[in-house]
C-alpha cells in the first residue's frame, strides 16, 4: 500500500514538474527580445527559447567563466555578439556560461550562424548603398548628410544598422575617421572594412570621397561577379555527391528492377 503511494506521489510531482517547466518555456517563447538602435528605434533579434530559458540561470557559472583561463572564450564572444548584432542583449560571460550549460558545441553553432547571415546581408547591400552615395555625394551632398538621407529611407536592414550608428557616432563628436574605422572593427566584414579604410585613406589624403565611393563600387560589383564565376565552377563538384547518392541508385534500380523480378520468380 505505502509503494503504491509512494509511486502516486513519485508521478504527480514529477507531472507537476514537467507541466511547470513547459508553462516556463510557453512564457518565454512569447517574449520578444529587442535591440535598442542609436536613434531609439528597436530592432527585434531573434535568440532561440533555449537559450532564453536558461540565460537567467548564467550568473551561477560567472565565478568560472571569468577566470583567466576563459578570459580568451570570453572576448571572442563579445567580438561575435556584436558582430551577430546581440550586442545588449547577451555578454560574452552569459554566452559562455551557456556553453558550459550545453556543452559548448551548440551555442557557437548557432552564433557563427548569425554572423554569417548578417555578413551575407551587408555584402549584398553594400553595392547598391555606395551607389546611392556616389550620386548623392557628385551631385553635391556632403557624405554625413548623404549617409543620413540613405539611413531615412532605406529599410532597417544590418548594413544600415551599422551606417546608423557611425552617423550618430560623428554627430556626437567622433571625428569621420574613427567612426569609420570603429565600424570597420566592429562588423569584421571583409567588404565593409574594405569600403571603411579606403575612405579614411580618402580622408587622410584629401582625396575626393566621390571618386573614392566609384571605385569601391566598381570593386564591389568586380568581386561579386568573380564569386558568381567561383560559385558556378563549382556547383558540378558540389552536385556529384547528390548524384551518386540519389540519382545513380535510382537508375540502377529502373534497369535491374525486371531482371532482379524475373530472377526471384525463377526461382521461387
Amino acid at each position: 500500500m505505502a509503494g503504491n503511494v509512494f509511486s502516486i506521489a513519485a508521478t504527480v510531482f514529477w507531472a507537476l514538474c514537467a507541466a511547470g517547466i513547459a508553462w516556463y518555456l510557453a512564457d518565454i517563447a512569447k517574449d520578444v527580445t529587442y535591440v535598442t538602435l542609436p536613434d531609439g528605434r528597436r530592432q527585434e533579434r531573434s535568440i532561440p527559447v533555449v537559450f532564453r530559458a536558461l540565460l537567467p540561470f548564467a550568473p551561477n557559472f560567472f565565478g568560472l567563466v571569468r577566470r583567466p583561463t576563459f578570459r580568451q572564450a570570453v572576448d571572442r564572444a563579445n567580438s561575435l555578439l556584436v558582430q551577430g548584432g546581440f550586442e545588449g542583449l547577451m555578454t560574452g560571460e552569459e554566452f559562455v556560461s551557456l556553453q558550459l550549460m550545453l556543452m559548448w558545441v551548440v551555442p557557437v553553432i548557432w552564433l557563427r550562424g548569425a554572423v554569417k547571415r548578417r555578413h551575407l546581408s551587408i555584402q549584398r547591400s553594400l553595392p547598391f548603398v555606395l551607389d546611392l552615395l556616389t550620386l548623392s555625394v557628385e551631385a553635391g551632398m556632403d557624405f554625413i548628410s548623404a549617409l543620413q538621407r540613405n539611413c531615412r529611407q532605406r529599410k532597417l536592414d544590418p548594413l544600415n544598422e551599422e551606417l546608423l550608428r557611425m552617423t550618430k557616432e560623428i554627430q556626437v563628436g567622433s571625428s569621420r575617421r574613427e567612426a569609420l574605422r570603429g565600424m570597420a572593427d566592429r562588423v569584421c566584414q571583409a567588404d565593409l572594412k574594405s569600403v571603411a579604410y579606403a575612405l579614411i585613406q580618402a580622408d587622410e589624403l584629401g582625396v575626393s570621397i566621390g571618386a573614392m565611393l566609384r571605385i569601391q563600387s566598381e570593386q564591389l560589383r568586380a568581386r561579386r561577379f568573380d564569386r558568381a564565376e567561383k560559385m558556378a565552377a563549382e556547383a558540378p563538384v558540389k552536385m556529384l555527391g547528390p548524384l551518386m547518392l540519389c540519382i545513380f541508385p535510382a537508375v540502377f534500380l529502373i534497369l535491374l528492377g525486371p531482371i532482379v523480378s524475373q530472377a526471384l520468380k525463377g526461382l521461387f
